[in-house]
């Protein structure tokens, strides 16, 4: 049976057995012997000593009346460090006076548990190669999102690298020289640390069972928190690092070119940089700095929140950015603005053009392209644009057409070519308009009309457009080539036929509009119902609502239905 003895260390109280007691006494003789002759050195560093082990001492007991054993002087020594881990000499236990010996200064890697997000590996690189720690964590996050081999390398670090636990490692973590001035500091910075979370306890009182659950559960609960904070930091990091560094790569392959005077190609840039006041290169800064400048103060957000000790940055340089910002957003409100009104009024040139003889024979509706321009095989209307070269000069390609039908006043058939264009005035928008080169031939009876047009290339958001409208005289008859399909543009003919089907049949025009002579076949039931019946066989086209339906019977399946398929 031991005896128990009560001591004071650190101000506080504790009940110690006589085995404990004795192992505490000798393990601090040894560091005070070991300390220099300075009185009051001595006297600091020993109570900053003691003041540590009654702490760490009341973290592990939990009632007042808990007897404290050698099982807790041996955890309590493994977290300090043995004496001749002070680098003091070999035989510190005796009762000889020795002299300390400092410590080689050489840096050692540990993992810092005192600066963790996960296992300390980041801030234990930081301090090894003498990197700050949001840089190092900023390279762990990169090599997780650009192929997660970085992940792998964190467990193998965090395995294979031992966490600083005595003060001795984690001077040695540091760099800093092991002698009993850094101790004392080391040991002072810990009980800084320390006291705040026990600040205020009562020792005296033994906390009851359900106090205990309820300061576990909050423990539980703020570690939580914690690691989902944790996440959402580095899920901030890695979206504002990608739009930065995608940015830059946009940057710097839209602008360099610009600034050193090269590169034409308009088709890679906003609306609103044509024509503008302010050069392109500017602009690009502009939407660089507008986009970027938020994404670098959620970064920093990012980096605050998976790290405590991260500085913010200084006043000065967040008043930059934000003036920066808001010069980079007013000049993009200018340059916006100054776009608008260049589409603001709609413009147009307008040409006839006599058809001769059309009246004594069928006239050929044909769509050419060119080859040189664009694939014939794939011509059709479309609202987009191409850059092609002309003759060594480089113009806007579009095929935004559209081919009507209409009943001649005289006994003349004509061409109405009508162009038309946006612009910052009227007569700028009509210019814009008479800009556009369109061109068609009539040859032995085929009229044969380009389905494309060509433009200056800075004219490429004028939202050109060109219109032809064929008037024919009354009983004049015309053949529409399977070219016209995507041209033909709400075509009025008296059998109500949509104009996809119009193509490839004869028709007459007439005082009502055109008349199909070779669909005999198609009976219109009503406004919603349209049947048609030849030796395809049977087509079925049902609207309603907005939403169109189609029922193909018949060898020839054609698969073209926008909510349902039925097929015999």
């Amino acid at each position: 049976m031991n005896k128990t003895i009560n001591i004071n260390l650190g101000g506080i109280y504790f009940h110690i057995d006589e085995l404990a007691y004795e192992k505490l006494r000798r393990y601090l003789d040894a560091i005070n012997t070991s300390l220099s002759n300075d009185p009051y050195g001595k006297d600091e560093i020993i109570t900053d000593i003691e003041a540590r082990i009654s702490e760490l001492l009341s973290e592990k007991i939990k009632d007042d009346r808990q007897v404290i054993n050698q099982h807790h002087i041996d955890e309590i020594i493994k977290v300090m460090g043995q004496p001749e881990d002070y680098a003091f000499d070999e035989e510190l236990f005796s009762d000889k006076k020795n002299t300390y010996q400092t410590s080689h200064s050489s840096k050692k890697l540990f993992r810092d548990g005192d600066d963790k997000i996960l296992g300390g590996v980041a801030s234990g690189l930081g301090h090894y190669f003498g990197i700050d720690v949001i840089w190092i964590r900023i390279l762990w996050l990169i090599l997780v999102f650009f192929g997660g081999t970085g992940f792998l390398i964190y467990i193998i670090f965090w395995i294979l690298v031992p966490e600083a636990k005595t003060t001795t490692e984690k001077l040695q973590m540091k760099g800093e020289v092991v002698n009993l001035s850094n101790i004392e500091k080391k040991i002072k910075e810990e009980f800084k640390d320390v006291s705040d979370r026990i600040k205020g306890a009562d020792y005296s009182k033994a906390k009851t069972g359900a106090q205990e659950i309820v300061d576990t559960l909050g423990k539980v609960f703020a570690t939580l928190f914690m690691v989902l904070g944790k996440f959402i930091g580095i899920l901030i990091i890695i979206i504002a690092t990608s739009v930065i560094i995608g940015l830059i790569a946009g940057g710097f392959s839209l602008g360099t070119f610009e600034m050193l005077g090269f590169g034409s190609e308009f088709a890679q840039y906003p609306p609103f940089f044509f024509k503008s006041t302010l050069p392109i290169w500017l602009l690009i800064v502009f939407i660089f700095t507008a986009i970027g400048i938020p994404f670098v103060f959620l970064f920093m957000l990012g980096i605050k929140i998976i790290s405590n000790s991260a500085k913010s940055m200084g006043k000065t340089l967040k008043l930059t950015l934000l003036g920066l910002w808001l010069v980079a957003i007013l000049g993009l409100i200018f340059s916006g603005i100054e776009y608008s009104t260049h589409t603001a009024y709609n413009g147009f040139h307008t040409t006839n053009h006599d058809l001769p003889n059309v009246i004594t024979d069928t006239l050929d509706i044909k769509m050419i392209g060119n080859d040189e321009f664009y694939d014939s095989k794939s011509l059709r209307k479309r609202h987009g644009f191409e850059v092609i070269v002309d003759n060594g000069v480089e113009k806007l390609y579009s095929s935004k057409i559209k081919l009507d039908f209409a009943k001649s006043d005289t006994e003349t058939a004509f061409v109405k070519i009508r162009k038309e264009a946006e612009g910052n005035s009227r007569n700028a928008a009509n210019e814009f308009a008479e800009q556009i080169e369109y061109k068609f031939n009539l040859t032995d009876k085929k009229l044969q009309l380009d389905g494309y047009f060509l433009s200056n290339l800075e004219n490429i958001y004028q939202n050109q457009e060109v219109e032809i409208t064929v008037f024919l005289p009354v009983n004049s008859f015309i053949y529409l080539d399977k070219s016209t399909k995507t041209y033909l543009y709400d075509v009025e003919n008296t059998d109500d036929i949509y104009d996809d089907d119009m193509i490839k049949h004869y028709y007459q025009m007439t005082n009502e509009g055109l008349k199909c002579l070779d669909c005999s076949e198609i009976i219109k039931n009503n406004d919603n119902v349209n049947v048609k019946i030849d030796v395809d066989g049977i087509d079925i086209k049902v609207e309603e609502n907005g939403n169109r339906s189609r029922v193909k019977v018949g060898e020839n399946i054609l698969i073209n239905n926008e909510h349902w398929i039925l097929s015999i």
